[in-house]
């Protein structure tokens, strides 16, 4: 069965750094996109950065110059390299990854919590 699971989240100081992890398993066919979305208590999930399966890359305004993501094909792992955290940053982070065959919306992990102390 298709699986998501993620890593890499934890408390850390304003200014400081984290590297999130996704490994997907269970996924017949190609994963296309792969990206990590946030959702803090009271607000609406967002997309913070997407990766194609060709290495194009997006960000939302408020991580861009901040957050990196990058995938391992090889390995079905996508990751988020998060520098300059800052207390908006604080929320639970979900990988998504879509693929041929699958769910329009995706596939989605259980989320790992960050938060970012001032």
């Amino acid at each position: 069965q298709v699986r998501l699971v993620e890593s890499g989240g934890g408390l850390v100081q304003g200014g400081g750094s984290l590297r999130l992890s996704c490994a997907a398993s269970g996924i017949i066919f190609g994963i296309n996109t792969m990206g990590w979305y946030r959702q803090a208590p009271g607000k609406q999930r967002e997309m913070v950065a997407q990766i194609t399966g060709g290495g194009s890359t997006s960000y939302a305004d408020s991580v861009k110059g901040r957050f990196a993501i990058s995938r391992d094909n090889a390995k079905d792992t996508v990751y988020l390299q998060m520098n300059s955290l800052k207390v908006a940053d604080t929320s639970t982070y979900f990988c998504n990854a879509r693929a041929a065959m699958g769910p329009v919306s995706g596939y989605w992990g259980q989320g790992t919590q960050v938060t970012v102390s001032p």
